[in-house]
């Protein structure tokens, strides 16, 4: 701290006013002053020229002071060392006039940093201005392709058979409808062709109670209709029955050995449609109220060239899960050339905008200290005040939105705004013991 103060009153070379003469000082030790050029006798560095504002003149305190009963005088505190206070007017420990303190004064200006030019410079000190826009929230989590759920068909039959033959006869393989998937034998499926084509033959072509009762039942056996075209054409019964795949699709999971007994219902295979999926994105608690069902997403793979696809968020899983504390987000995605794979890992970005105007300062002009958000504000004459400031949410840019203490306007400092922070606490500290 004392170097700091230091290198702010050495900045500016300038006579003392009213001194008639320059005092010189150590940069690393302010305390000594000396009339003349020179080393410091502590460490041996050349002494700097005392800047003018720095030092109160002999008398200054009297000229400054105001006429009788206007103001009320608190103490009097050392231009030279801070901290150093008395009661009564007179000079401090470097031998320099104390200036008067006002009980009416601006609390503000006891906190107010005033630096010239060329320490800005030395200090690499940054501002920017505090603008109005959009709150716009942004944030990415990982997703996991499945199958879409409306997409999933089974095949079974709704009698018991054999299964004679094997068209497909592997996982993965991908069929199209009105591909054949199995041949089977099933005894009640032939005793219901035989029963229709008695009922045709002994009530004729215009049909009655037996044929239609016969029919209904190969019907609800969901034998298809170019199959009873030729039973009728043929007149006679068939002994087995290709089974074909209602849906395009992949195989993802076959039950059936050629030679096995099939029970009614019992899966056989499971097809997938593939053209369309699903993404479930892990939705962390803290960001569950950025997120709303029919809300745009974009999901972008993790492998190979850059690809991204818009889809739209279907449904938000109402339940959190205990070990991971996230909700599930389910994305529907279209998938024309296959390249979503169910398992797959995918990134997932969510945007919300929360807000179309508000106060935004910079994430990097905010200094963090517990509860408390300060930031600086650079003024016209020069000096920074340390303002601390209410944040509301975070937006995209590295901005967050101000909801107390900052203008539209104002510029804040945004580098080397940790050298003000130490000497505006020292002097808040200061004054906190002096009240």
């Amino acid at each position: 701290m004392p170097a700091l103060v230091a290198a702010w009153l050495v900045a500016s070379p300038a006579r003392v006013e009213g001194a008639g003469k320059q005092l010189y000082t150590c940069g690393m030790h302010p305390q000594i002053i000396r009339e003349q050029p020179g080393d410091c006798p502590i460490c041996g560095m050349k002494l700097q020229p005392v800047r003018a504002n720095a030092v109160a003149a002999p008398g200054a305190a009297a000229r400054t002071a105001p006429p009788s009963g206007e103001r009320k005088i608190k103490f009097y505190k050392s231009t030279m060392t801070p901290g150093e206070v008395k009661a009564t007017p007179g000079k401090d420990s470097m031998g320099m006039d104390m200036v008067p303190v006002y009980e009416d004064e601006d609390a503000s200006a006891l906190s107010t940093i005033q630096i010239d030019a060329v320490t800005i410079q030395r200090m690499n000190l940054k501002t920017a201005l505090v603008d109005r826009g959009p709150v716009r929230r942004e944030f990415r989590t990982v997703g996991a392709v499945a199958y879409n759920e409306p997409g999933l068909r089974d095949i079974t039959t709704k009698y018991d058979g054999w299964l004679e033959k094997l068209f497909v006869n592997s996982t993965w393989t991908t069929v199209k409808a009105g591909d054949p998937l199995f041949e089977t034998y099933s005894p009640d499926l032939y005793n219901a062709q035989l029963n229709y084509l008695v009922a045709l033959q002994s009530e004729g072509a215009d049909g009655g109670p037996l044929t239609r009762s016969s029919l209904a039942r190969l019907q609800l056996f969901d034998v298809p209709a170019d199959f009873l075209a030729e039973l009728v054409r043929s007149k006679a019964a068939r002994r087995t029955v290709v089974i074909r795949a209602p849906v395009d699709g992949i195989v993802i999971e076959k039950m059936a050995v050629e030679g096995q007994m099939m029970k009614a219902g019992e899966r056989i295979y499971r097809l997938a449609d593939l053209k369309t999926v699903w993404v479930n994105a892990q939705v962390y608690e803290k960001d569950l109220p950025y997120i709303h069902e029919g809300q745009s997403v974009i999901v972008r793979l993790t492998y190979g060239p850059e690809r991204t696809f818009a889809g739209t968020v279907q449904v938000l899983w109402p339940q959190v899960e205990d070990l991971t504390r996230t909700a599930t987000a389910r994305i529907v995605l279209p998938n024309p050339d296959g390249l979503l794979r169910p398992g797959m890992f995918v990134d997932v970005r969510f945007a919300a905008q929360l807000t179309d105007s508000a106060v935004l300062v910079p994430d990097l002009a905010v200094l963090r200290s517990g509860e408390r958000n300060t930031v600086f504000v650079a003024r016209d004459d020069g000096s920074f005040e340390p303002r601390e400031v209410n944040l509301g949410e975070r937006s995209e840019g590295g901005f967050y939105q101000v909801l107390s203490g900052l203008r539209p306007g104002e510029r804040v400092v945004t580098s080397g705004q940790f050298m003000l922070d130490s000497e505006s606490q020292l002097r808040e500290a200061i004054h906190k013991m002096l009240k």
